[in-house]
């Protein structure tokens, strides 16, 4: 190394030139005037001509890849009965609303364990006793919001539900 080679330092964000010698010392003076002292392990040469026998590659840049578990489109659950079992009409009301329950119970689960982001729960609109049974499942619940599709949601057949 002699007096005027520009230097960088490895463990620090300072380049410069040498200036001096002092013992086993060199001194170094950064881009903004500042004298530092460093060892000679302390710093290397900046030499760009180094580096001239090497080429390099421009990769093409990809698009990150959407995961497909929060696409855009919600999770849909029907729970209008004749949807999901056969030959309702041998089965009474309590035990259609059990079934129903244990179905949106599941279908929570599912969102949860696969990370799904949003869930729309299609409940119809009736007499309101499905519509409530949705609506105290999902307030019994935690990390999640939900709202209806309508602002007077006795008109409204659905509910949204957001996951956190």
């Amino acid at each position: 190394m002699n007096i005027g080679d520009k230097v960088s330092v490895i463990d620090d964000n300072v380049k410069g030139k040498i200036t001096a010698f002092n013992g086993k010392k060199i001194i170094v003076e950064d881009e903004h005037g500042f004298s530092h002292e460093f060892t000679e392990n302390e710093i290397v040469l900046q030499n760009p001509e180094i580096y001239k026998h090497f080429q390099t590659v421009q990769k093409e840049e990809t698009s990150k890849p959407k995961s497909k578990k929060h696409h855009k489109n919600p999770l849909v659950l029907d729970l209008h009965f004749e949807n999901f079992e056969k030959n309702s009409e041998k089965i009474d009301a309590f035990e259609r609303l059990f079934l129903q329950k244990e179905k949106l119970l599941k279908t929570l689960d599912f969102c949860r364990e696969h990370n799904l982001k949003r869930l729309e729960i299609i409940h119809g609109i009736g007499d309101g006793v499905l519509q409530q049974m949705v609506h105290d499942v999902l307030e019994s619940q935690t990390n999640l919001e939900f709202h209806n599709k309508e602002i007077l949601h006795h008109q409204s057949g659905t509910v949204l539900v957001y996951f956190r």
